[in-house]
């Protein structure tokens, strides 16, 4: 089966690909540095022709909302409608888990626009909600850096690793279209605020961790949001376990 992966040289695209070739799939990988400009759907026809899945683990440039949205909702239309043109039978796409229940967040926002394009584009689709990577703890955490303290909320998490968010996407890629959502997270609930201490006592910088409720993107986001329900697949990777081993 032909399956394309928009943004398949990134973090998580890449591991996809890997994914979907080991299972005997023929996997393209589709982003700027292969020719595909979903913003402006240069490449996008000839790259979908004769495939049968399309997974997009795209993102925006920016986290600012109105950049975002622009990205997120017509690239989502352009995937749509190059898809329609050449049959493909199963879109996937990558999201996060809670984003409906934080709308003063405005890149969450942009991310629901995102998804009401694809549920609104007549394309079989699947929706993989995920939660906050192991991967993004360091950027967060340097962006919350003020001399040697790192401010951080206490918001609650559920974080996962990137490399169990692909084996989640690729495997319903290859399953048949949900019409609906798989959510995703890993094994444990963490506090942001915990994640950095346990992040630099066992990579130690110099930075200690000062808990700041009003600090950074998350600052006050209630429990449970960002944990998901109930109905969350749980990850095998914990993140201690990952530090050791990254």
């Amino acid at each position: 089966m032909r399956i394309v992966v928009i943004g398949g040289t990134g973090l998580i695209g890449a591991q996809v690909v890997r994914l979907l070739d080991d299972g005997g799939h023929e996997a393209v990988a589709a982003s700027p540095s292969t020719g595909v400009d979903t913003l402006t759907g240069r490449g996008l026809s000839e790259a979908l022709r004769g495939a049968e899945v399309v997974v997009d683990v795209t993102n925006s440039p920016s986290f600012e909302e109105e950049v975002a949205r622009v990205f997120f909702v017509r690239s989502t239309r352009n995937q749509v409608a190059a898809g329609k043109e050449a049959g493909v039978r199963h879109h996937v796409a990558l999201s996060i888990i809670g984003i409906e229940r934080l709308p003063e967040i405005g890149y969450y926002r942009a991310k629901v626009a995102q998804e009401e394009a694809l549920r609104e584009g007549g394309v079989p689709y699947s929706i993989v909600r995920a939660g906050q990577f192991f991967e993004f703890v360091g950027p967060v955490m340097d962006m919350g850096t003020d001399g040697t303290e790192v401010r951080l909320p206490s918001t609650q998490l559920r974080p996962i690793a990137a490399a169990d968010v692909a084996r989640a996407v690729a495997d319903t890629a290859q399953s048949r279209p949900l019409e609906g959502f798989r959510q995703i997270a890993g094994p444990e609930v963490h506090r942001l605020d915990r994640l950095g201490s346990i992040t630099l006592a066992a990579r130690p910088d110099g930075r200690s961790v000062v808990t700041d409720e009003d600090a950074g993107l998350f600052a006050g986001v209630p429990d449970g949001i960002l944990t998901g329900d109930d109905t969350v697949e749980t990850a095998a990777t914990r993140y201690e376990e990952w530090l050791r081993q990254s």
